[in-house]
């Protein structure tokens, strides 16, 4: 092999190798903010957090802690809500939904339980369904019917206005120098 050859071989290794070294795609790259705790929240885990009861079918949203890395589920599974198919000593297997083209994928992840908590999402649906049984319960008492859908907001009352209309003109520009 000629020398010219050997050196421009030498010289393409040394540019490839640049342009590896300008791009980090590790497993938490990007991730500076999202894994950070919150404010005021540093320091020894809550024993709260290990007393939670987790059962299988519960929802629960992936937040992760970044004080602990065993049992981390990857950056793309931050913020998102699964349901719980398994339950064991110290982790939990969660489904969780990715979407990849133009389809949703269905993924197990094991999850450690410093990286979870139970889903809100469904409070407020729940107090709904009481409120609507205990309107219903009344309304069958009373011997009436009861509207329990929700409805949008209609549009706000008319108004009368009264007085005398006031002409206004634009007071005229002077210039102090």
């Amino acid at each position: 092999m000629p020398a010219c050859a050997i050196e421009i071989y030498q010289n393409r290794q040394k540019s490839f190798q640049r342009t590896l070294l300008k791009f980090h795609h590790g497993l938490r790259s990007r991730t500076r903010y999202a894994f950070k705790r919150d404010y005021k929240t540093n320091g020894v885990i809550a024993l709260s957090t290990y007393l939670k009861a987790y059962k299988v079918g519960d929802i629960v949203d992936v937040k992760v802690n970044g004080a602990v890395q065993k049992g981390m589920p990857f950056k793309y599974y931050h913020g998102k809500t699964g349901i719980i198919y398994n339950v064991t000593k110290t982790a939990v297997g969660v489904i969780l939904y990715k979407v990849v083209g133009n389809r949703y994928l269905e993924k197990r992840v094991n999850i450690k339980v410093e990286h979870i908590k139970h889903s809100k999402c469904r409070q407020e649906f729940l107090e709904r369904v009481k409120e609507n049984a205990a309107k219903k319960a009344a309304a069958k008492a009373a011997g009436e019917a009861v509207l329990l859908k929700r409805q949008p907001v209609g549009p706000r009352p008319s108004k009368v206005v009264s007085g005398i209309p006031t002409t206004l003109a634009p007071a005229a520009y002077e210039t102090y120098i």
